[in-house]
């Protein structure tokens, strides 16, 4: 921005100096040859009352050589009876036009002005004056006069562009800092703030960047809170599902029931950490977000969902790599993730279709869990927080997408030859500490 001002000034300042220098330039050479032509006339004609008026030739001779050797120009005078006194140069079509009585001033070849005078009076006719100012003394002064104008001229572009530059850099610093603030904000480094200054609009923005810094830990404060008072909300009814499932008397029963509660506190209790660990520095977050072995979880995780597949008539493969598969995500987060994965194969393929689980080592470390079934495809955009087209909340796959990319991984969709959906996710190694 500093640098675009600075050409709009230059610019500016340019044509302004152009329209005024260049006329006063073209000024300065007319002046300076008009006085180089009136200097010679004014030396010419003060031979006029002697030429008048003088019979003897040695004065006319005299009086012609005192002013060619006072003014150092050419200065000739031609008698109507064929004399010619001083430079000796044969006449000229303004002389022999001055000869009828005219006196001119004309133009040469060589870029000089021939002034001839017509002096009546002596009893042989008409005599001429002629005197000759070389093109040298016509612009003498006039290069000297505008390099001075140019040093002008480029003395106050220079000053234009200093107190442009001043200008700019009192606009941009503030427009800088607004940016860096607004990098800042995006980057999760919520207690940035832009300190106001600058043009009244510019203090206007950033009282409103730091208005919408303050909203935005309001409102992340609020669902923080939110999330606390849903824990505590559901440790009453999850506390009544524990006292049924210790009143049930099948102890296989009352043991999944059990379970049941002690997963939904787990999660609840996942949610509650990561909106926690939301208030943090992302990477901070993701640097404190644990470790878990990924061949024992997703082991776990896939014998409890047999139980389902089996009632539902599903056909289960499994290829999980041997632990231990360490990756950095906490392992409540990476239950939640797969739970997701093989939750929308439940959600959204008919009761029958066969699914199967893979887990190998990444390359670089880490762990890739494919989850692929036969069914129908993943709906573009389900991938979307909020979106779905089976009635669900389409939260499973974000949870997912948000899980890789805290163990610094990613979440991909894709398509098997028969037709039906491959997720693949894909999870980092721990961070050393």
């Amino acid at each position: 921005m500093r640098g675009r001002l600075a050409l709009l000034v230059a610019a500016t300042t340019s044509l302004t100096l152009i329209a005024f220098l260049l006329p006063l330039a073209l000024l300065l050479r007319t002046v300076a040859a008009d006085r180089a032509t009136i200097g010679a006339t004014a030396d010419a004609q003060a031979i006029v009352s002697t030429v008048g008026t003088s019979q003897d030739m040695a004065t006319l001779r005299l009086a012609v050589e005192r002013i060619a050797l006072t003014s150092g120009r050419e200065v000739t005078l031609f008698l109507a009876d064929g004399q010619v006194f001083g430079d000796p140069v044969a006449p000229t079509p303004a002389v022999r036009l001055s000869a009828t009585g005219r006196s001119v001033t004309v133009e040469t070849a060589d870029g000089g002005r021939e002034i001839v005078i017509a002096v009546q009076g002596r009893s042989e006719g008409t005599a001429v004056i002629r005197t000759f100012v070389p093109a040298e003394e016509l612009t003498r002064g006039v290069t000297r006069s505008w390099l001075l104008l140019a040093a002008l001229g480029l003395v106050l572009v220079l000053l234009g562009l200093a107190v442009a530059d001043r200008l700019a850099r009192a606009l941009v610093r503030p427009i800088t800092q607004l940016s860096e603030v607004s990098l800042r904000l995006a980057g999760a480094e919520l207690t940035a703030r832009a300190e106001p200054a600058g043009p009244p609009e510019l203090r206007e923005v950033a009282g409103a960047l730091n208005h919408l810094a303050g909203r935005i830990l309001e409102l992340l404060r609020a669902e923080r809170e939110h999330v606390a008072d849903l824990s505590h909300r559901l440790r009453t009814p999850l506390t009544a599902l524990r006292l049924e499932a210790e009143s049930l008397r099948d102890r296989d029963e009352s043991a999944r029931v059990h379970a049941a509660a002690d997963g939904v506190e787990s999660a609840v209790t996942a949610v509650i950490r990561q909106a926690r660990l939301a208030a943090a520095d992302p990477a901070e977050s993701r640097a404190t977000g644990g470790s878990a072995d990924a061949s024992g979880v997703v082991s776990a995780r896939v014998e409890f969902w047999s139980v389902l597949a089996e009632d539902t008539g599903r056909d289960v493969r499994t290829e999980i790599v041997p632990g231990p598969l360490p990756v950095a995500l906490a392992g409540d987060d990476l239950e939640a993730a797969v739970d997701a994965l093989l939750g929308n194969v439940f959600a959204h393929t008919p009761d029958g279709v066969a699914f199967a689980v893979r887990l190998a080592r990444a390359p670089d470390g880490g762990a890739v869990l494919t989850v692929a079934d036969e069914g129908p495809g993943i709906p573009a955009g389900l991938v979307r927080r909020g979106e779905s087209r089976g009635g669900s909340t389409g939260l499973g796959l974000d949870i997912a997408r948000r899980a890789a990319q805290t163990a610094g991984g990613r979440l991909e969709l894709g398509t098997a030859p028969q037709g039906g959906a491959i997720i693949t996710l894909h999870l980092g190694p721990p961070r050393p500490h």
